[in-house]
């Protein structure tokens, strides 16, 4: 029973794309993925940063402790005094907040300046937030102490999560004294990711069981006028203020944490340095010219900007990036409602499940380059559309578990289709292995596609060989032993045919069908051709002389005899037959005289004979290395022209030391038969008859020779003279 077509969908599309998105989706929560998403997204900060710089809004300005401070002012921390200056003088300029990311936690030796500052924190204009941290037990202010109930902290009570998630300590580290009771506090706990880079700020923290504003959240309130009752945190959802001056929905993670979408670095900002700013004002204090800086209704932050100092951090934006940037960022942020977006999750899981389930189905039927070109082309045009999202709206797609699924199925895929093409290849070596060549099974699988009608013209040299007198012998043998005789001979053939790099057609019974230089390129194949037709005579008689031995086999097949025809050049070669069966054969012309060089070789005693074409091939490629026969001229059978033939007598190395002699002497006969000498023709043909390797009784089988062939010419001709016009061509009258 066939399976239907929606269970193949769901094995070989549907249940991958599944498994990998589900396996792709828990790999994505380990710590190790998360910090590559991490990775890459800061990549993407630092990328926006570039192509789409921006400056800040109005409403902030930073006071950086610089260089140029630090030569003004000498090393940090400064005397306390410097701060209470600041403080009085900017009230000159009445900015809305200032916000000290310094902590002042602990008491000077300097009382005086300790008391200074504290007149600053009271006179300044507009409201200031100072910073602590939280702390061990023992260590800070515990929330029931004295210390703690006479600081201005604002404690949020509209608080709706799990609390025991929020950043948490038991107690916390306040400004020191009087300058808890002057200025609001705002915390600035910023604890980093595991690689250390901070990425989000926690909006609220808890000490004890209560919950506090950070530093960012405070000057957030007092900017736009609001009380601890007009702030609603639900954690994991957002953080809701309500001010006089304004309102926002700041999104949060289930800690209270806030991502910040980091985009401005110091030269973005409105900054001044500390010691240029200090300077300014005490100028415009005593109404001296020049320029004041413009801090009036602004957010001032005040932090250390300087390299070298203790308060820089690696952050998206640099490796080393002052922390006070952090909150410049949120607060930039919140007043210009500019919050990373996440979309649903699912939606581009789904997305990208879908599309790696597409490819899928959609280059199933393809070739590997392709569908590895889509595998790689979807992950492109996915990073390039994450990243227009986010320059252009701050949409934080996830990166790297769609991707991981995404590659994950593409992977399955083309290691599956690499490995069902293995076992495809290895299918249709199995199957056509036994009938073709290797070479031709090799050229189905390179083109990995199916067989079919049609060839191409190449040069070849064409190989054909009969069992000569065979049905002789088959008439003596029952089948089952005939089969086993023709497939031990046939094996042997075939064996040194491919040897020498030919290809086999195909048996037609006892003959053997073969050509050289086709279907893979062949150099020199009329040379191996002639190589193999005589190492196959070799190997012929290594199987009469095992077969004498083993006294298996009657008489006639142990004198067995075999003739090869030869003949080189073009045909066409390729698959041939009806649409449903074929076979990879050649056809020609030249095939056929092929053939006929082999049934010829009957008429003329010659185990190998082959046409000029061959020859000439083959002296071209291999000069010297294989000894020819002239036989004269013939005209074959269904041809009108005489060619010349010759018989492949031997390798040049292997040849017996009579080998020269005779060709000599049989040559000279031919000559002599040509110019009608008669008696000069006969001996010098009994000379090379003498000096034949093949002669009847000395050879088993061999019932003839072309010396023998030429003697019972001349004395027909001698008998009955030829015609005036002949010219030494004899016309075949069978095929």
């Amino acid at each position: 029973m066939a399976k239907p077509p929606a269970l193949d969908l769901w094995r070989a599309v549907l249940l991958p794309a599944v498994l990998s998105g589900v396996a792709a989706f828990g790999l994505s929560r380990l710590p190790v993925l998360q910090a590559f998403e991490n990775v890459a997204w800061d990549g993407l900060v630092r990328l926006r940063a570039e192509l789409q710089p921006r400056n800040a809004s109005d409403s902030i300005a930073l006071i950086g402790i610089d260089e140029a401070s630090l030569r003004d002012f000498g090393r940090w921390p400064w005397p306390r005094r410097l701060h209470g200056d600041f403080l009085l003088l900017s009230g000159l300029r009445r900015p809305s907040v200032s916000a000290w990311d310094i902590l002042f936690t602990e008491p000077s030796a300097e009382t005086a300046d300790d008391a200074h500052l504290a007149r600053g924190l009271g006179g300044a204009g507009g409201t200031v937030v100072l910073g602590a941290m939280g702390a061990d037990a023992g260590e800070g202010v515990s929330p029931g102490s004295p210390e703690a109930a006479g600081a201005r902290l604002a404690r949020l009570m509209r608080v709706e999560g799990d609390r025991s998630l929020v950043l948490g300590a038991e107690a916390a580290l306040l400004p020191a004294g009087e300058f808890s009771r002057r200025a609001e506090i705002g915390f600035v706990d910023t604890p980093p990711d595991r690689d250390g880079t901070r990425r989000v700020v926690p909006l609220v923290v808890r000490i004890g069981e209560d919950i506090l504003p950070s530093l960012s959240l405070r000057v957030l309130m007092a900017h736009w006028q609001a009380e601890p009752a007009d702030v609603a945190v639900r954690l994991g959802a957002m953080v809701e203020v309500r001010g006089k001056l304004g309102s926002a929905r700041i999104p949060i993670d289930e800690a209270g944490r806030y991502r910040v979408n980091f985009r401005h670095d110091v030269e973005d900002l409105t900054s001044y340095g500390y010691s240029q700013a200090l300077a300014q004002l005490a100028d415009r204090h005593e109404r001296k010219p020049g320029p004041v800086p413009q801090l009036t209704g602004r957010i001032v932050l005040v932090g250390q900007t300087a390299a070298g100092l203790t308060d820089l951090a690696p952050t998206p934006l640099a490796a080393q990036t002052p922390l006070v940037l952090v909150h410049a960022n949120a607060l930039e942020n919140f007043l210009a409602g500019d919050y990373l977006r996440r979309p649903a999750a699912f939606w581009v899981w789904l997305g990208l499940g879908v599309a790696g389930a597409l490819c899928l189905w959609r280059f199933a039927e393809r070739g590997l380059r392709e569908h590895a070109l889509a595998a790689a082309g979807v992950p492109i045009v996915f990073v390039l559309g994450v990243t227009l999202a986010w320059i252009e709206g701050s949409v934080m797609v996830p990166l790297t578990g769609p991707l991981l699924g995404f590659g994950a199925l593409q992977i399955f895929a083309i290691l599956r289709r690499v490995l069902s093409e293995q076992r495809a290849k290895e299918r249709i070596k199995g199957m056509f292995g036994t009938y073709v060549s290797p070479e031709v099974v090799e050229r189905m699988v390179q083109a990995r596609e199916m067989p079919r009608l049609g060839g191409v013209s190449e040069e070849i040299t064409a190989y054909f060989s009969d069992i000569q007198d065979f049905s002789t012998f088959s008439e003596q043998l029952p089948p089952e032993r005939l089969v086993e005789l023709l497939n031990e001979y046939l094996s042997a053939c075939t064996d040194v045919i491919q040897g020498e790099g030919g290809t086999l057609d195909k048996y037609i019974g006892d003959a053997v069908v073969a050509m050289f230089g086709a279907p893979v390129a062949l150099p020199g194949h009329a040379h191996h051709a002639c190589l193999a037709a005589l190492r196959s005579q070799a190997r012929l008689a290594e199987l009469r002389a095992f077969w004498r031995e083993a006294e298996k086999w009657p008489g006639a097949v142990t004198a067995m005899q075999s003739r090869i025809g030869l003949n080189t050049g073009s045909a066409v070669v390729g698959n041939m037959g009806s649409r449903v069966r074929f076979n990879y054969t050649m056809m020609g012309d030249s095939v056929n005289l092929a053939a006929r060089m082999e049934s010829g070789a009957k008429a003329w005693g010659a185990a190998i004979m082959c046409t000029e074409a061959t020859r000439a091939a083959c002296e071209r490629h291999a000069p010297g290395k294989v000894i020819f026969r002239p036989l004269g001229r013939i005209v074959v059978k269904g041809r009108s022209e005489a060619v010349p033939f010759h018989e492949v007598f031997a390798e040049a190395g292997a040849a017996p030391p009579e080998t020269a002699g005779c060709v000599e002497a049989f040559t000279r006969g031919l000559d002599l038969m040509r110019a009608r000498d008669w008696p000069g023709a006969r001996r010098a043909f009994e000379i090379s008859a003498a000096l034949e390797p093949r002669a009847p009784g000395r050879v088993p089988g061999v019932k003839s020779n072309p010396s023998l062939v030429q003697l019972a010419l001349v004395e027909r001709f001698t008998r009955e003279p030829p015609p005036p016009d002949w010219d030494g061509t004899h016309v075949m009258t069978e095929k």
